[in-house]
């Protein structure tokens, strides 16, 4: 059956708290959807949310990834400097990204057309998870979705603050244990990454909405 590819273009934040939620930002100013961010989430329980601004959004990550409860609320990221803030619906996080990692040094040196193939992807999945444990860049996820996640570089989050519905969520820590919303994990280390995600999935049928 004929495939459909779908390419998001942007940052992926992800970090933990001493509370034990972890949370993972993707702000994509390039996406099927037009620019997006949302925001998964997984308590110390293990409990997964999911906030994205628009139903249809919504729809299409939950086929892609796993979750126990869905909020569509309004979600916005921006940027001053090294300085995000992120605020999606009871939730309102802020970070500081600092220096490049070494890691980051070799993402730079690839070329960005080279970064996102997903022949050259899957090539360096080995690589990845024996440089960062739980980090994948390539994989199956659901409903027969398969992603391609094309690292471009690597910077540090040195500080955050977060609370939801507001309550504060604790100081920063690492994403440990790594988030279960798909196949892998983010860097444990907080961190943000500069990214191409593909994603493919079987082409739409009858009846079946996928973005245009």
């Amino acid at each position: 059956m004929p495939r459909l590819r779908l390419r998001f273009d942007g940052w992926i934040a992800g970090l933990g708290t001493a509370s034990g939620t972890r949370l993972v930002v993707g702000n994509w100013p390039v996406s099927p959807f037009g620019p997006v961010t949302d925001v998964m989430l997984e308590r110390a329980d293990g409990h997964r949310l999911l906030l994205a601004a628009t139903s249809d959004l919504a729809a299409f990550v939950v086929r892609t990834y796993t979750f126990d409860e869905v909020l569509v609320v309004p979600v916005s990221a921006s940027q001053s400097g090294r300085r995000w803030t992120v605020v999606a619906g009871p939730l309102l996080m802020r970070f500081t990204v600092g220096r490049r990692t070494p890691l980051g040094l070799l993402l730079r040196a690839v070329p960005p057309v080279l970064a996102s193939r997903p022949w050259w992807v899957r090539l360096i999945d080995g690589p990845a998870r024996l440089a960062q444990p739980g980090v994948r860049t390539y994989g199956s996820a659901g409903n027969g979705h398969r992603e391609w996640y094309g690292a471009r570089d690597l910077r540090r989050i040195t500080d955050a603050t977060a609370t939801l519905d507001g309550t504060d969520l604790g100081a920063l820590t690492a994403v440990d244990p790594p988030v279960r919303f798909g196949f892998g994990s983010t860097p444990r280390a907080p961190s943000l990454l500069r990214i191409t995600t593909i994603v493919e999935l079987p082409q739409a049928g009858p009846g079946r909405h996928l973005p245009a």
